[in-house]
């Protein structure tokens, strides 16, 4: 199992919205979105800002806790 890296997905899921609908937000892929919301790749920060500000959450919504490892 991956290990997980961001709470993306999970945040899109509560809101009910799509990995297209935001990456046609974000001018990414597709595949892109998938790869980040999947944690198989960690988006840029500049990316994490402009998706907390999509998303209408705090930053820090969006990462995993350190702690929870």
């Amino acid at each position: 199992m991956n290990e997980r890296i961001n709470r993306i997905k999970e945040v899109l899921v509560i809101q009910g919205k799509k990995q297209i609908w935001l990456a046609q937000k974000l001018n990414k892929s597709a595949t892109a979105m998938a790869a980040i919301c999947n944690n198989k790749s960690q988006p840029h920060l500049k990316d994490l800002k402009r998706i907390a500000q999509i998303l209408n959450v705090d930053i820090r919504e969006l990462l995993v806790s350190t702690k929870e490892k």
